[in-house]
């Protein structure tokens, strides 16, 4: 699991200046002009000593450099060497503390926008928290600029991103100008895109790849409700998909798989077919063991292995529909082959783990791996595949 939060941060010179944010770069050579905004990333020893001019200077090598001649100087600890040239990191010399905001040559880059969020939901890895954590935004309209053209993909997640009203709209608008070519996608329970306004407004910006991600949890209202632990959510969910549709935005499903969700997984399926036929893609999705989840095991845990009928059921039903369909966070070796197909290695390569169990299987690059945090629990019928 590679650390995007770390306090392991030695200060080998003065420092003089606030928290930042800053990108990386490994050019010793970057005009001078350009230098007070960027951090140099010094991996291998330079023979002249260290240039001048840059805003910050982070070692990963033991090299011992004159720093009376520059400012801001420190050495990084192990876990945060795999960073590289154009990531985007906050960085706060007085606290010593360094966050990871963007890594350049990582798929799964995701911008946390806030911490709120009006639904409650059982096995939330993210639980919300009612604070003023309006400075993420600040933050993050100065990270994009910063971010390359060249990125597949960024997410925005939270909490939940509607609760930022205009600011969602001002971020999404920032991607669109900075990341013409990059895709967004959004994760968000759906509920205010039931005001059609909020609809409309996304629909304007006319971002050219932008995916809202919404989790449908059952096809009956207060199973639904229940989950997600806020009277009248399907109601508002379901309204919302129709009037993001109804702009023609690209809407995914997302079902989170366990003990309160998996019996009707193919009654749900029959009712996203009937009714949704048109969103753009649905992901059964294993569970994640954080946050919620842990004190609420017992109403949520269920072997993987116990259901997959369900699962298979529900994944045909949508397919004889012609819908995109895709299965994330499961271990290839509990699947029934059936799913094979609909697999996909979906966790973020920060937080993917295998287990002593996986050492000798030679399926991992096809298999979903785990969450680090399943550690806490996961399935005793895990079986490495020994020949292809």
């Amino acid at each position: 699991m590679l650390k995007l939060y770390s306090r392991k941060i030695e200060s080998i010179s003065k420092w003089t200046s606030g928290a930042f944010i800053a990108r990386l770069t490994d050019n010793i050579n970057l005009p001078f002009a350009l230098r007070h905004e960027a951090i140099l990333l010094v991996k291998q020893p330079l023979c002249g000593g260290l240039p001048t001019g840059f805003r910050a200077y982070f070692l990963i090598d033991n090299t011992k450099y004159d720093t009376n001649q520059v400012n801001n100087c420190f050495r990084l600890s192990e876990e945060l060497h795999y960073l590289s040239a154009e990531d985007v990191v906050r960085f706060d010399p007085e606290q010593h503390t360094l966050s990871v905001m963007y890594r350049r040559h990582s798929t799964s880059n995701s911008l946390l926008v806030t911490e709120r969020c009006n639904n409650y939901c059982l096995m939330c890895s993210q639980p919300p928290k009612n604070i003023d954590d309006g400075y993420l935004v600040k933050e993050l309209l100065t990270a994009i600029p910063l971010i390359s053209r060249e990125s597949k993909e960024i997410g925005i997640t939270g909490g939940e991103p509607t609760m930022l009203g205009e600011d969602m709209l001002i971020l999404i608008r920032a991607l669109k100008n900075y990341l013409p070519e990059t895709s967004v996608h959004m994760l968000s329970n759906g509920r205010k895109f039931a005001y059609e306004q909020l609809a409309s407004q996304i629909a304007q910006i006319k971002h050219s790849d932008l995916m809202i991600g919404i989790p449908l949890y059952s096809d009956i209202s207060n199973i639904h409700d229940y989950v997600v632990q806020a009277d009248g959510a399907f109601d508002e969910t379901i309204r919302g998909i129709l009037n993001l549709k109804r702009y023609k935005q690209q809407v995914e499903i997302r079902v989170v798989i366990h003990k309160q969700t998996y019996s009707r997984l193919p009654e749900l399926a029959s009712f996203i077919a009937r009714n949704l036929l048109f969103v753009d893609h649905v992901a059964f999705m294993g569970l994640e063991m954080m946050g919620f989840t842990r004190p609420n095991i017992d109403d949520l845990w269920i072997d993987p292995t116990q259901y997959q009928l369900q699962l298979v059921e529900a994944v045909e039903i949508l397919t004889r529909n012609k819908m995109v369909v895709s299965v994330y966070n499961h271990q290839l070796c509990l699947l029934d082959p059936r799913l094979y197909p609909y697999n996909r290695k979906s966790i973020s390569d920060w937080k993917n783990e295998y287990m002593s169990e996986c050492k000798a299987c030679v399926e991992k690059d096809h298999c979903g791996g785990f969450f680090s945090s399943a550690m806490f629990k996961y399935s005793e019928n895990i079986t490495p595949f020994l020949t292809k």
